[in-house]
């Protein structure tokens, strides 16, 4: 199905989401106000022993908007439509909604869901390409709380599944581009045929990328940059064929936050913009390919910073929407819940997917997004739990 732009629209049958009795949104967690900002830093920089008046500083982006990150609420966004699609589909199927830094904690909603006599979760992450901060850690957080769990004689422990990458799902990459169609109308005419696509997504440091996805892709960026170019292709092709217009397009990088003599992914964005305008280029619509939604890393390092560079520079830009809680996106999940339900059951599936790469895999191989030092991670070949 790699050539058709369209989300899969089949009627949903009792027991077709079986063995699954629950659907898990897992993801990353944000302060809620003024006084979470510094300890919700601590959370997410734990045993990396940078002092609380660092912290302080960082915590600027966040204090500059209230205190409060927007993922809470675009995560409650998503948890209304995948709530409503699944009703209308007749897919019984609960949805909860736990975090990796903030509340509600993974831990609390496991813990939660054990009670709610949940034994087989599908865990949808709110990050949809490899990396082991997109995927492993997450196994890994999954792994932490099943052990927190075990250690406090909660039994039976439900199993947890993680669904697949759905970086080249129809129902992600189609809302994107509709999102770049309508940033392109919101250009000036004088400069909208000229303008370039800019497809950003979060740096990581070259090493781990180099390790993402199965051992077999590793190097050359691995699976994370090979990912981004492939989606950022797909809809590049899909606007020059709605659009009538060619336009040159790169695969850029925003929000670094390591070390300056460690190597992360580059061009960063800023300097991009730079090279475009110093070439030329008419304007820009920059294309957030790499974020689920509107968070603080586009608010802020795309609305506020690039925008504000774009604006010293004279280049007009704009910046397209992200997938957030998009109905097409809703319905997205629950094909990849029902997928890999029929795949558990042992039957043939259908696998729906964009570009040259395919379908990513339902269980990650042992080396696959490997961390610095091995930890134990839930959901894959390696994990301790069945």
């Amino acid at each position: 199905m790699s050539d058709q732009l369209r989300a899969p629209e089949a009627p949903v049958a009792e027991g077709l989401a079986a063995p699954y009795d629950a659907l898990l949104l897992l993801s990353f967690g944000g302060p809620e106000g003024p006084d979470d900002v510094v300890p919700f830093l601590e959370n997410v920089t734990r045993g990396r022993g940078i002092p609380r008046e660092r912290l302080k500083e960082v915590g600027q982006h966040y204090f500059g908007f209230g205190g409060v990150s927007p993922i809470n609420g675009q995560n409650r966004e998503l948890l209304d439509a995948l709530r409503k699609d699944f009703a209308e589909h007749g897919l019984d199927l609960q949805v909860y909604w736990g975090n990796r830094n903030w509340a509600p904690y993974l831990t609390d909603v496991l813990r939660e869901m054990a009670a709610d006599g949940r034994r087989r979760i599908a865990v949808l992450a709110t990050s949809a390409y490899a990396s082991y901060s997109g995927c492993r850690q997450y196994r890994e957080n999954l792994a932490d709380s099943l052990a927190a769990l075990a250690a406090e004689g909660v039994a039976p422990l439900p199993r947890v599944d993680k669904l697949r990458h759905y970086f080249n799902h129809p129902g992600f990459v189609q809302p994107m581009i509709d999102g770049v169609l309508a940033s392109l109308a919101g250009l000036p005419a004088q400069v909208r045929d000229g303008a370039h696509l800019v497809f950003t997504t979060h740096s990581i440091p070259t090493a781990a990328a180099d390790a993402s996805g199965p051992a077999g892709e590793h190097g050359g960026g691995g699976a994370y940059v090979r990912q981004h170019l492939d989606v950022a292709k797909v809809i590049a092709d899909a606007v020059r064929a709605r659009t009538g217009t060619e336009r040159p397009w790169e695969l850029v990088y925003q929000s670094r936050s390591g070390a300056p003599h460690v190597p992360w992914l580059e061009p960063d964005i800023c300097d991009h913009l730079e090279v475009l305008h110093g070439a030329g280029a008419p304007a820009a619509v920059m294309v957030p390919i790499g974020f689920v939604s509107d968070h603080m890393e586009v608010l802020y390092d795309l609305d506020t910073e690039a925008t504000a560079k774009a604006a010293e520079l004279g280049l007009p830009v704009a910046r397209s929407a992200t997938v957030g809680a998009d109905p097409r996106f809703a319905a997205a999940v629950r094909d990849l819940v029902l997928e890999r339900a029929a795949g558990e059951r042992g039957e043939d599936v259908e696998r729906c997917a964009l570009g040259l790469l395919g379908a990513s895999h339902d269980l990650c191989a042992v080396g696959c997004c490997p961390a610095r030092a091995p930890r134990p991670a839930a959901a894959g070949a390696d994990s301790p739990y069945a």
